[in-house]
């Protein structure tokens, strides 16, 4: 095995206990080291430790992964940790212990629980308009109906925005110029909003479910209600009491981050700084530097950096009822299906923030209905088994074969087969 792309996994193991930011981070995790490149079971004894291996040695030696740590936990243990591959193939540098990655769209489910725990507090409501908050947000229908547009609709996708990278380049966010929060146009928040609320709605709030900027919208109302920079409450309300210090929407110049990398033959290009991307007949447009400017609006819905192990804290807050950021009834309604018999995908649902399994079959899922889960355009994903009590979260620089597509898919079936 080449150590230096494939590296090691840690046969440490340790509790989350209650709340759930109890340390993790203090759990040793094993470097690129070729003493430890072989495959061999963990100290907690999971069974699926080896054919993890085997799904990110055969996409890293295959070059279809540049980069990835993978961190997994099962009813608060770690059981599985690795990280493989390179952070900067130019330089050769390999994935450290807790590398930073850019957690594009992962962020949406961190600013849900800000959300929520305001909601928590009584300082708004999930049926407010949005309107409320935001006076010149009113979007129209084609017809020209001005519509209400509640949190609950933002926090859902089914408000009837959109985003530019999943419309024709001819699309009216593209038209208006609409950023999608991944890309570096020069608007600020105010701007960015006043063309999203200029463009047509899909469809009467409520009906329909469509991926869209819904979340920096919902950053804004958050900005509106508590008079604090989304990057402060996000800080104050989710990330500082969790202990995620790694997680940020802007970092110093000295910060080193995972090099970003996009799909191609033979090998993934690394992205330049204004990089599209062909996506499903559209493009995304990244611009990786955007982590480092905090000039740039703080997108809530793509702007997050972070770490594999800070991202396990949170995602193991909510599956053990809210670590006391939010109420357990409130953890628990954010990862149960929210749209009714509307879908996000076959077999899915969408909760508040988060993706919702409700029929494996139709899924061609692996995993229970129940389960939870969502990724990020630059390669990243994660999911929530509850039925298992399994958390997994993969970090990946390679878009988007890191977060949609055969990778993803075989870490999945590895895992719960």
């Amino acid at each position: 095995m080449n150590t230096s792309k494939n590296g090691s996994r840690s046969t440490q193991h340790g509790s989350f206990g209650s709340p759930a930011a109890n340390q993790i981070a203090t759990q040793p995790f094993i470097v690129n080291d070729s003493r430890r490149s072989e495959s061999v079971t963990t100290a907690s004894g999971w069974s699926r430790a080896a054919a993890l291996d085997l799904v990110i040695d055969d996409a890293v030696n295959n070059e279809r992964i540049v980069g990835a740590e993978v961190i997994a936990a099962r009813h608060g243990e770690v059981i599985y940790q690795r990280a493989a591959g390179y952070a900067d193939r130019e330089s050769r540098r390999a994935v450290q212990p807790n590398e930073i990655f850019r957690l594009a769209s992962m962020t949406k489910a961190i600013v849900s629980v800000a959300a929520l725990a305001l909601v928590d507090q009584g300082a708004i409501n999930l049926e407010d308009p949005v309107s409320r908050w935001l006076p010149k947000f009113r979007p129209r229908l084609a017809d020209g109906r001005e519509p209400v547009i509640t949190l609950q609709h933002l926090m859902t996708h089914t408000a009837g925005l959109g985003y530019g990278f999943l419309e024709a380049e001819d699309g009216p966010y593209h038209r208006l110029g609409i950023s999608d929060g991944l890309d570096a146009t020069g608007l600020n928040l105010e701007e960015n909003l006043r063309r999203i609320a200029a463009a047509p709605l899909l469809f009467e709030p409520g009906t329909a479910w469509h991926y869209s900027v819904a979340f920096d919208v919902l950053g804004a109302v958050l900005e509106r209600v508590t008079g604090a920079r989304l990057p402060q409450l996000v800080r104050d309300i989710v990330t500082a009491p969790l202990g995620m210090s790694s997680v940020e929407f802007a970092v110093s110049e000295t910060t080193v981050l995972a090099t970003p990398y996009a799909d191609a033959t033979p090998e993934p290009v690394a992205m330049t700084d204004s990089f599209q991307l062909p996506f499903f007949g559209n493009s995304i447009h990244y611009s990786p530097a955007r982590a480092y400017d905090a000039s740039a609006f703080a997108s809530g819905g793509t702007g997050l950096v972070g770490t594999a192990r800070d991202y396990l804290r949170f995602i193991e807050a909510i599956r053990t009822g809210g670590a006391g950021i939010l109420r357990p009834k409130t953890a628990a309604a954010m990862t149960r299906n929210a749209i009714g018999d509307l879908s996000s995908a076959p077999g899915f649902g969408w909760g508040l923030g988060v993706q919702v399994l409700k029929d494996p079959a139709a899924a061609q899922s692996s995993l229970h209905a129940g389960a939870w889960n969502w990724g990020g355009v630059y390669g990243t994903h994660f999911w929530v088994d509850p039925e298992e009590g399994l958390s997994v979260i993969v970090l990946t620089n390679t878009a988007v074969a890191g977060m949609i597509g055969a990778f993803p898919s075989a870490l999945q079936r590895a895992a719960s087969t």
